[in-house]
């Protein structure tokens, strides 16, 4: 059996498709950072509370309690 070619023609393109990414974080969750905010602090920090929908209040070891942005991290 073969497969069936279809031509140009018989192919829909699929607008109602929009890929996003939703990731949510949570309080007491394990990040990376994109960038450390100094030379001896982590590779990694734990999000303490959500300050705005944006941003995040951080403990980053070796450096302290900072700031993040979403961009500043991923999971």
């Amino acid at each position: 059996m073969t497969p069936q070619l279809r031509s140009q023609a018989d192919l829909k393109p699929v607008s109602s498709w929009r890929p996003v990414c939703h990731i949510t974080y949570t309080r007491d969750t394990w990040v990376k950072l994109a960038e450390l905010p100094s030379e001896y602090a982590a590779a990694e920090a734990k999000l303490l509370c959500q300050e705005s929908p944006d941003t995040w209040v951080a403990w980053v070891p070796n450096h302290g309690e900072t700031l993040l942005h979403k961009s500043h991290f991923y999971a």
